[in-house]
């Protein structure tokens, strides 16, 4: 009778923990990889240290610092990387898994923002763009980079 009760509390407790992780990751759409330096995410208004591992959502921002550095890498597979003094903003994303297509578009306020493109970018003509204060670019498949000066 003990080896059947253990064997059910490690079920639950297994079922549990893959639910919290997929409630988890049911708003992610990216996650960070790499950092150095000071590097912040700001959410609904709250600006937080980063660090490696965590969740990105849509509509957060990403702020480094003098000495700051990020890779990101999203679900469709895009990977961002910022360099020192830049700020982005996660302006939307949306992206179907089944058929690779999506939308993605992510403002640049100040920085440097090196870009290798996801599915996203390969499923349709301007479903990624990058905003700069000036100009948006369209991005159809490929590695590039964006620098905006203050």
């Amino acid at each position: 009778m003990g080896n059947w009760h253990l064997a059910v509390v490690v079920w639950t407790v297994l079922v549990a923990a893959m639910t919290l992780s997929q409630v988890a990751w049911a708003d992610a759409i990216g996650q960070i990889k790499t950092l150095s330096g000071d590097v912040a995410i700001v959410r609904n208004t709250v600006k937080s240290p980063a660090k490696a591992g965590d969740l990105l959502e849509k509509a957060d921002t990403l702020v480094t610092g003098t000495d700051g550095r990020v890779g990101i890498t999203f679900i469709d597979n895009s990977r961002f990387s910022l360099g020192p003094n830049s700020q982005i903003a996660l302006e939307k994303f949306t992206f179907n898994p089944t058929t690779q297509e999506g939308e993605f578009l992510t403002k640049i306020d100040r920085g440097t923002l090196a870009v290798i493109s996801g599915h996203i970018a390969h499923s349709a003509q301007d479903a990624m763009k990058v905003q700069t204060r000036t100009t948006i670019l369209g991005v159809r498949g490929t590695s590039f980079l964006v620098q905006v000066q203050e």
